[in-house]
């Protein structure tokens, strides 16, 4: 019997393949690049409940202008049918099981989610956990659910033996839309893995002690393939100097606190406040003061009760966001924040404002305009960012 891998972590109870813990020099760094891995569509009002909907399980709940959009955008087919309303999707091949499956390394989950249509087969070489199991519910009554195993996951050169793997035995229709994403890799922290009676870890927290520096980096693009670095910090891929700021771990996300912001030419103001940094997420969603600012500079915006969210003319020119961490700035390129064609001539922005979520998500808009280090070197964990 076959199963999909979705919604939980690749965790540990591993005995793995480790260099002398003294000999740093044998031990690994490397880099995963993304693969495009097919077209997928762009809808903003679908994506926003995707967002609310993982954030449930810490007390986000979606605004009923979202909900409704959302299930607007479903029951329509989410927009017409133009090449423009879509984009290449761009993965990570990661052995699981000697199975190829492209994941989307995401720093908002600990875990492992698949779409379901690619089976992952456990009688290859997993062995089931007795008595382990997981399961996830959204906000919108979606969700799955299943049993564990224990087997090999390889990333690059890294091989966790005993890695737990969960397979899907229940899975809601939602997971699997999307053909081409055979899931996703979690790598926040451990503690909010989803595995019962027992919590796993992470495939970052089984086996950075065999990397040559225990951290990771994103060099996510616009429109293109980016790559992730694993125990090392690559120079060639960022400008000027690594800013760092504390993270907190209390909810188990990269959170840090960010300061405060520009549109365009404008001078700074306000803050941005408590963040996490999610490369699992699409749009920013930032303080409804900053949003409105934003917007302000932007002709024809609009915060849509049908769209539920920000939407523009697609013919508007973007300013410019720039955002303060750690007492350098950083900049979002207009271009970036024009998420996707409705179909109407009207475009969704972004950014978005982060009402029900309770703090802010720095997502892909931002993280592909920076070079980003999420770093345990130090005694606790930090964030780093440079200009690409």
């Amino acid at each position: 019997m076959q199963y999909s891998l979705t919604a939980a972590a690749l965790v540990a109870s591993a005995t793995l393949c480790l260099a002398a813990p003294a000999d740093i020099s044998k031990r690994s760094s490397f880099v995963v690049d993304q693969v495009a891995a097919g077209q997928v569509l762009k809808s903003g009002p679908i994506q926003m409940m995707q967002t609310y909907n993982k954030y449930a399980k810490v007390g986000a709940v979606a605004p009923s202008a979202v909900v409704d959009a959302a299930a607007a955008a479903k029951q329509s087919g989410s927009v017409s049918a133009n090449p423009e309303q879509y984009d290449q999707s761009y993965l990570c091949p990661v052995s699981v099981g000697g199975q190829t499956l492209n994941l989307d390394f995401d720093t908002g989950s600990a875990d492992l989610q698949s779409s379901g249509h690619a089976k992952y087969n456990p009688s290859t070489s997993g062995t089931k956990k007795s008595g382990y199991t997981w399961k996830i519910s959204y906000g919108d009554g979606s969700g799955a659910g299943g049993t564990v195993y224990s087997d090999k996951v390889v990333v690059g050169p890294v091989t966790a033996t005993s890695q737990a793997v969960e397979a899907a035995t229940s899975v809601s229709a939602q997971f699997t839309q999307d053909t081409d994403n055979d899931g996703l890799l979690g790598l926040a922290f451990s503690s909010i893995n989803t595995v019962q009676p027992q919590q796993q870890t992470t495939f970052f927290d089984t086996v950075k002690s065999s990397l040559a520096s225990p951290l990771f980096t994103a060099d996510l693009k616009h429109a293109a393939a980016g790559s992730y670095g694993f125990g090392y910090i690559d120079s060639s891929k960022y400008v000027g100097s690594i800013t760092y700021v504390p993270v907190s771990t209390a909810n188990g996300f990269w959170e840090f606190t960010a300061g405060a912001y520009a549109v365009g030419s404008g001078s700074s103001s306000g803050s941005i406040g408590d963040a996490i940094a999610d490369t699992g997420t699409s749009l920013m969603y930032i303080p409804t003061a900053a949003v409105t600012a934003y917007y302000k500079q932007v002709s024809g915006a609009q915060n849509s009760q049908n769209a539920g969210g920000y939407i523009f003319p697609c013919s508007s020119t973007l300013p410019n966001f720039k955002v303060t961490i750690g007492g350098a700035t950083y900049t979002v390129p207009g271009s970036y924040i024009n998420y996707a064609p409705n179909g109407d001539g009207t475009c969704f922005g972004g950014i978005q404002a982060n009402t029900g979520i309770g703090f802010t998500i720095f997502g892909d808009v931002f993280l592909k305009a920076v070079f980003a280090v999420f770093d345990q070197t130090q005694s606790s964990p930090r964030l780093g960012f440079a200009n690409q």
